[in-house]
């Protein structure tokens, strides 16, 4: 509702320099990615509950102070209240779905596996109509999409305090820097959380070749509206039968497949490049783009967050999230970087387009490699 056209507001309404929005957008990045370790380690130490409710609490406070910041001081810290509380509560909730489904799933329910996926699919809703909502509550006032937004956190924090349990955290007898260096020496971890920051590198090329594709084929990035709700409504009618399908094959199966899916993503994006149509045709090499890439999203992802507690050993499951997640934003921070200077570099003919999917299709398939090397070390027994 607000993120998606921040900078827009930032120098059409604040009249500051893009150079300095990307100054804003970039410490927002870093407040919430970067911390996103801490958060979980404190979700860890101090319970999921108080953690998620006082991220949840920051994030009110955050986009109020957005809605009514006219100095760049006064940007810049409500951007890094909106960035620490994502820091808090994401981890936080990532370790509440692994441990209420596992619980769930030992008294006969959901599975945890499942519960990853309908994350997912939640997760897709608010993705489609969070943006609808903020560029129809933009038409009255920036003002107004950031007040809006702060009631819907506040009803997110009531829910959860209504609805979350209040499960006390194990005890520790380790302290914090022993915890991050219990995840750091996990080597099997490490491994497995640098290949599936792929994934965040991946799916970010949506906002970064996506675009600059359908600019060129198109003449304008009016389809990408069209191609973002396919990718969505996709997300949200068949990831819950996929999944439960897909659990029936052995993950060392499943999630390499998931990641293969995505280079091909990639891959056809660059032949359409190479073949260089325009107008409808010119859209297809997108069109299969986001869908496929969508479509090694839904088979891999689930599978990938439930690997989580299996390599964690069920032990301080909010540093192990908080870890991955952090490791994707390092990732994306790389990948993402590395492909736009490619683009930079490349010249323009229909090879130097296709240069940066073809590049972009080796890191999912490099990392499709080594997650089955991972899987086949700890394959898990997961009852179809």
């Amino acid at each position: 509702m607000v993120l998606p056209y921040l900078s827009v507001h930032l120098t059409g309404d604040l009249g500051l320099g893009a150079a300095t929005v990307g100054v804003i957008l970039g410490v927002r990045t870093f407040s919430q990615q970067g911390l996103f370790f801490l958060g979980g380690t404190l979700a860890d130490r101090v319970g999921i509950r108080p953690v998620v409710l006082t991220g949840c609490t920051i994030r009110v406070v955050g986009f109020v102070g957005l809605a009514f910041a006219e100095s760049l001081v006064a940007v810049l810290v409500a951007t890094v209240l909106v960035g620490v509380a994502a820091a808090l509560f994401s981890p936080a909730v990532e370790s509440a779905v692994a441990v209420e489904g596992s619980v769930s799933e030992r008294a006969g329910g959901q599975s945890r596996l499942d519960a990853f996926a309908l994350f997912t699919v939640c997760g897709q809703i608010g993705s489609f109509t969070g943006p609808l909502i903020g560029s129809l509550l933009l038409l009255v006032d920036f003002r107004i999409a950031c007040l809006c937004a702060a009631v819907v956190f506040v009803a997110v924090t009531v829910t959860h305090a209504v609805m979350l349990p209040a499960r006390r955290p194990a005890e520790s007898t380790t302290s914090w820097f022993e915890d991050w260096r219990i995840v750091a020496r996990n080597r099997l971890f490490l491994v497995f959380a640098l290949a599936t920051s792929v994934q965040l590198v991946a799916y970010n090329q949506l906002y970064l070749l996506l675009p600059l594709q359908v600019d060129q084929v198109w003449g304008s990035q009016a389809p990408l509206g069209w191609l973002f709700a396919a990718s969505s409504l996709l997300v949200v009618a068949a990831q819950m039968p996929l999944t439960r399908a897909a659990r029936r094959r052995p993950l060392r199966a499943v999630l390499p497949a998931g990641f293969v899916v995505m280079g091909a993503a990639f891959g056809v994006a660059g032949v359409a490049a190479i073949l260089g149509a325009t107008g409808w045709a010119g859209l297809i090499g997108p069109a299969l783009f986001v869908v496929l890439l969508t479509l090694g999203q839904m088979i891999a992802m689930p599978f990938a967050r439930d690997l989580v507690p299996v390599l964690a050993g069920d032990r301080t499951l909010g540093a192990y999230y908080g870890f991955l997640a952090s490791a994707g934003g390092i990732g994306v921070l790389v990948g993402s970087a590395g492909l736009g200077a490619v683009v930079d570099a490349v010249p323009d003919t229909a090879m130097g387009h296709a240069a940066p999917w073809l590049l972009g299709a080796a890191l999912p398939l490099a990392a499709a490699a080594i997650l089955r090397s991972v899987a086949v070390r700890v394959d898990p027994v997961r009852q179809p």
